[in-house]
């Protein structure tokens, strides 16, 4: 991962009226990274990435973007998808592409080859020529990924990139997103999808009423959750072990079995003791670190019980 700064957020602040959407938000983003801004509903996201598109200006702090000020040559270096998608609905695919690319500063040639490869890749190129109301919605969300990418951008924004498509097509996506990555390009999703986070993101901000809530590298994050436990599969008594103060069985649809350790017992401690005890069998052996979703569920819950 590149330490070259794509976004750089200085204690920013946006109001409308008596509402404070965005409240003294301080982050970055790195270049061949993929960044997920996380939060519920009314949160701020939306308005904070409107500031760094320069569709809003900030009350105070400072943006940067690519290394500078926003200007209209940084923004042709930018690709964002918005999660109200726009796409001329009455002109044919590779048309509408061409004529975006154009708008992003490139040749009419050059953006109907790209734009070509782009729908192929994405299993699109027999629908070139039908209009874009012709379409899925699935495959209006492919088109508007492709449109995004097209000029290919060195920072990509993208607001909940996989709603509408199936799991085979958002395999398809989440490697393009992975090759940009690869290539030295920042990605930045807005999404309510936690397993996508944690599949694809390396870092993280989460903000709740306008501010940061959690901020840092998805592992880290959840580390900073686990319990002093472990999760194991298989089968024998586990409340007998040495260093086991508490045996609980998953909830929430998922398999396995949570064992609450001592404070002086360690999971290395404990799979020693498993592995001594032939009246146990262990398929599974895992630290007891919470999901996203649950980290997610824990901090907005406990922010609105503490407000």
């Amino acid at each position: 991962m590149s330490n070259q700064v794509a976004i750089d957020c200085e204690h920013i602040s946006k109001s409308f009226g008596d509402f404070r959407a965005v409240d003294d938000l301080s982050f970055e983003v790195r270049q061949g990274e993929v960044f997920a801004l996380l939060g519920p509903n009314g949160a701020g996201k939306s308005t904070t990435l409107r500031m760094i598109l320069d569709i809003l200006k900030p009350d105070s702090g400072k943006i940067r973007v690519l290394g500078g000020p926003i200007s209209d040559e940084t923004k042709n270096r930018i690709g964002y998808l918005p999660e109200e998608r726009g796409l001329y609905r009455l002109v044919s695919v590779i048309d509408m592409m061409v004529y975006m690319g154009q708008l992003k500063g490139m040749h009419a040639a050059e953006a109907r080859k790209k734009a070509m490869d782009l729908l192929e890749h994405l299993e699109l190129g027999e629908h070139a020529r039908k209009k874009v109301s012709e379409l899925s919605k699935g495959m209006q969300q492919k088109v508007q990924f492709a449109v995004t990418v097209l000029h290919d951008p060195a920072l990509i924004i993208i607001d909940e990139p996989f709603s509408g498509l199936d799991p085979v097509n958002t395999l398809v996506i989440q490697d393009l997103l992975l090759d940009f990555k690869k290539r030295g390009h920042a990605v930045v999703m807005s999404t309510h999808q936690m397993h996508q986070v944690e599949e694809l993101a390396d870092r993280l901000l989460m903000i709740n009423r306008g501010r940061q809530s959690l901020y840092g590298e998805v592992d880290a994050v959840r580390k900073q959750y686990a319990q002093h436990a472990v999760v194991v599969e298989g089968s024998g008594d586990w409340a007998h072990l040495p260093g086991v103060t508490q045996v609980q069985e998953m909830h929430n649809g998922r398999k396995g079995t949570l064992l609450y350790m001592q404070d002086e017992t360690t999971p290395d401690d404990l799979l020693e003791a498993i592995a001594h005890d032939d009246s146990v069998e262990l398929r599974r052996f895992e630290l007891a670190v919470p999901s996203l979703n649950d980290i997610f569920i824990r901090v907005v819950e406990g922010e609105r019980n503490h407000a």
